[in-house]
């Protein structure tokens, strides 16, 4: 943790500015899993004091990425199987019900960037680019989110997302097969032809699959 790159914030929205930052060290593995946390460290690394670093990690362990245990140990939650599979699950639902609402609104421009996107996530693929692909993917399927407008929904995939991104990311040991971009061509064929019900089973589809991958190995490929 002493070798984390954490840049100090400004006086603004302290507790969001840490909670992001913390945040985005859990999931993109800069702070690993089981890793111990010390607020009185992160303060001191931040340049704030301990209460926006402690209103941050309780905010964390609420989503299931720090735990605190007897005796003020915190660390960062483990990576479990079991999680993979219940992550995905839901992630899965939600991501097709975002096709199936968003399919509805979809214009000529939300096309086209889905069609930028999926080229985004094959120069990824082909450049070995586990992250960037990642990426990519998830950019894909916020396309319909945005189409959708439906701010619940939108909420409950912020809460689920950083889960799924971080198992995505701790358990690729490689990207070979990666099928998502025939999967998300033939979500964007659906989508042309205005067929929400196949946009959204074939999204579901997409996402069941990697977690299914994920869950049951140590590396994986989608």
């Amino acid at each position: 943790m002493d070798k984390l790159h954490i840049a100090k914030v400004n006086r603004m929205s302290l507790r969001d500015q840490v909670y992001m930052l913390l945040k985005e060290a859990i999931v993109s593995l800069e702070l690993a899993p089981e890793e111990r946390i010390h607020d009185a460290k992160l303060a001191d690394s931040f340049g704030v004091s301990r209460t926006p670093v402690r209103e941050a990690l309780k905010r964390l362990e609420d989503e299931g990425l720090i735990q605190s245990f007897p005796g003020s140990v915190t660390k960062v939650a483990p990576l479990r199987e079991e999680d993979a599979t219940h992550a995905f699950v839901v992630v899965a639902s939600l991501f097709g019900l975002a096709a199936r609402l968003g399919c509805k609104h979809l214009d000529q421009e939300h096309l086209e960037r889905l069609k930028a996107a999926n080229e985004r996530l094959l120069m990824a693929l082909q450049q070995q680019d586990a992250a960037a692909a990642l990426e990519e993917d998830t950019r894909f399927h916020s396309i319909f989110i945005e189409a959708a407008a439906n701010p619940e929904l939108q909420d409950a995939l912020d809460r689920i997302l950083p889960k799924v991104r971080r198992i995505s990311l701790a358990k690729f040991s490689s990207i070979t097969g990666f099928h998502s971009v025939e999967d998300h061509k033939e979500i964007i064929s659906a989508a042309r032809e205005g067929n929400a019900q196949k946009a959204g089973e074939l999204t579901e589809q997409n996402w069941l699959t990697l977690g299914a991958l994920l869950a049951g190995q140590k590396g994986g490929s989608k």
